[in-house]
């Protein structure tokens, strides 16, 4: 089964992809940003269901819809907009539009809509990874593949946000102690369809804001859609455990360094919430090659963990474009730069070697001396 998605704002197009994949886990999905690239992804291969904004850069989605209308009457359409006026449902009846999404998305209903507009397939048609090992599997994984699992507990916790009213405050108190929400909310923050004027989001209280409620609680929605939200392998559930740990372990010192120093934690918070985002890839992609029957010993994992980690972190980093700022914040925890180190760069690299297997007193000396810390 093939879904053709006309969407500019790459985070709505990629919230549309997991609700199509977490209703029809086998499909083929091809997302693209202009009307033009559209009508050619159609022509080369038409769908089986098309998902369409009105607005587009290059003119109105119409133009695709009407494309498709000459060649089949039958595919399902549904139209993303933000117009639901009379007038405009009017304007495009010829085209016999199956369904609207009205922006901001309700997730419960774009669910359902899709799940009844899509072709019944069986669900368990997605076949186990081709690849011959699990290090394999990991390097011919797409980098729109790669997230993190959530921490357990929060999935429901999500999902009892998702049947209120969006709240920043609640989204917020969810999100600040969250890897895997923190990562999306602020690379969707700092994309040029949300960055506001070019400021830079290095922490969750910019990042709400600038997205705002209903479209935040729709990107940590999208998270829920994953099928290794959380992780259910009772090893991986504890591999992970001591993961948040050595998170939350740095972000407690970080917090205290900043305190002594009088700087912003908050963007040292969201570094140090990030700094095992590779780890965490890993094993939420262990769970997945598992739940597919592979088997992984406990020795595999950790050399993966080891030998991988760190290219996967590079990867998502990289696809969501997350700010310089915070990259460097993050690359503190590991090693400083040569020259030009900011005071908030040696405060991480000192929280991270106070807190490593075999610290160097003689260099946590000089790390406080050039954090001018007594």
């Amino acid at each position: 089964m093939r879904v053709l998605i006309l969407e500019d704002d790459a985070w709505i197009a990629d919230l549309l992809r997991q609700i199509v994949h977490s209703l029809r886990p086998s499909a083929q999905i091809s997302c693209v940003g202009r009307v033009d690239a559209a009508i050619g992804e159609w022509q080369r291969a038409p769908a089986e269901l098309v998902i369409c904004d009105w607005n587009l850069p290059d003119g109105p989605g119409t133009r695709l819809l009407e494309q498709i209308r000459k060649q089949d009457s039958q595919i399902p359409l549904v139209m993303i907009t933000g117009r639901a006026d009379r007038d405009s449902v009017l304007e495009v009846r010829p085209l016999r539009i199956s369904a609207f999404i009205s922006k901001p998305f309700q997730m419960p209903k774009v669910l359902d809509c899709l799940d009844r507009l899509l072709p019944s397939v069986d669900l368990n048609a997605a076949q186990a990874p081709a690849a011959a090992s699990f290090a394999a599997r990991l390097a011919s994984l797409a980098a729109d593949e790669l997230d993190m699992p959530l921490q357990n507990g929060t999935l429901a916790r999500l999902q009892a946000l998702g049947q209120q009213p969006a709240d920043l405050r609640q989204l917020h108190n969810l999100a600040h102690d969250e890897p895997a929400l923190t990562a999306r909310l602020l690379a969707a923050a700092n994309s040029a369809q949300y960055s506001k004027g070019g400021a830079v989001c290095l922490s969750l209280a910019q990042a709400l804001p600038t997205l705002g409620a209903a479209t935040s609680l729709n990107i940590a929605l999208g998270l829920a859609l994953n099928p290794a939200a959380e992780l259910q392998d009772a090893e991986l559930g504890l591999q992970a455990e001591a993961q948040y740990q050595q998170i939350q372990a740095l972000c407690q010192r970080l917090a205290e360094l900043a305190s002594a120093c009088r700087l912003d934690p908050a963007p040292l918070h969201s570094a140090a919430l990030l700094h095992r985002m590779g780890e965490l890839c890993v094993l939420q992609q262990a769970q997945l090659w598992r739940s597919n029957g592979q088997t992984l010993s406990l020795d595999e994992l950790y050399q993966t963990l080891d030998g991988t980690s760190s290219s996967l972190a590079g990867r998502m980093k990289a696809h969501w474009r997350l700010p310089t700022p915070l990259r460097d914040l993050i690359g503190a925890c590991y090693a400083l730069p040569a020259i030009n180190t900011k005071r908030e760069a040696i405060l991480m690299h000192l929280a991270a070697s106070e807190l490593g297997p075999q610290p160097d007193t003689t260099k946590l000396a000089r790390l406080r001396r050039l954090a001018g810390l007594n």
